[in-house]
């Protein structure tokens, strides 16, 4: 039996006070490795200013052209070059299918350039890419999307959260597609990483749980680490989105109390002992680059 490493990541660090308190406190209790902040998002300079005085922690982009909440909206941070990503109110789109629908690629790139230069000029030392409601993928049906992002983190220098090898047990919530298109899908992209010389993962542990899994926290807690125990030998990444339990939050989503559950069994010192007890190592992207560049 192979190594088995894996990357907790923080998603949408930035996005609200809310977020941005439970990602501190996960980092500084071992919760998680890695997080990744939302640019153009409110709370993001907050964020970043955390980062500064905790280097110690790996951070990276969670790349947004998405903006999904009814009454909490952002949008582009690039001055000028967005309009195909722009709503008629001047947000990104709710959903990723308008996004794929109207955007120009073109247009894309600048975007992901002006994120990740608007979070270096706010201080932060960036440790990887990543992708906000996986808008990014083309899952959609925009096969252009990846060779792009791909083509911007080979010029810019930075790992990316795609995943080498499709597993039946790992798929995306909602995927609209086959099966076997979904796996060529995947390593389609993975060729075109390795052509760019991008590093990325084994495998991703979508976090979504089937709706039997969300009768109460117990067995919620039970069915995430059960999957996460049995990850495959290889490099694994999984993403949360933890938050306070606030009226903030609660404001925000209705769905708020999957964020507050996923804080709890991260917060949790037990989870992360029996990972380590079933012989899985912690890892961050800071390592995993390393890992892939020998």
């Amino acid at each position: 039996m192979g190594e088995r490493y894996l990357i907790i990541n923080a998603d949408d660090f930035g996005m609200c006070l809310s977020h941005n308190e439970a990602t501190f406190e996960l980092f500084e209790s071992g919760g998680i490795t890695s997080a990744s902040v939302m640019v153009p998002s409110s709370w993001a300079k907050h964020a970043i200013r955390w980062c500064q005085k905790h280097k110690e922690y790996s951070v990276g982009v969670h790349l947004t052209f998405t903006s999904e909440w009814g009454g909490y909206r952002w949008g582009p941070v690039a001055s000028c070059g967005t309009d195909s990503l722009r709503d008629p109110e001047g947000y990104f789109y709710h959903e990723c299918e308008e996004f794929e629908a109207q955007c120009d690629i073109k247009e894309v790139g600048n975007e992901i350039r002006a994120q990740v230069n608007r979070a270096k000029q706010l201080g932060l030392e960036i440790s990887h890419l990543d992708t906000h409601m996986a808008a990014l993928y083309g899952l959609c049906g925009n096969y252009d999307l990846m060779p792009k992002v791909f083509e911007m983190c080979n010029e810019l220098g930075y790992s990316f959260r795609m995943y080498r090898f499709p597993h039946p047990d790992y798929i995306p919530e909602g995927l609209d597609l086959p099966i076997s298109m979904y796996e060529k899908f995947v390593r389609s992209y993975a060729n075109i990483a390795d052509m760019y010389e991008v590093p990325i993962l084994d495998y991703l542990i979508y976090p979504e749980c089937p709706k039997e899994a969300y009768k109460d926290y117990e067995t919620f807690k039970n069915f995430a680490i059960n999957r996460l125990v049995n990850i495959p030998d290889g490099v694994s990444e999984t993403y949360i989105h933890p938050a306070k339990e606030t009226d903030e939050i609660k404001n925000i989503t209705a769905a708020w109390w999957r964020r507050v559950w996923e804080y709890k069994l991260f917060s949790d010192p037990q989870t992360r002992k029996i990972l380590e007890s079933e012989g899985i190592k912690l890892i961050n992207y800071d390592d995993l680059v390393k890992m892939r560049k020998g």
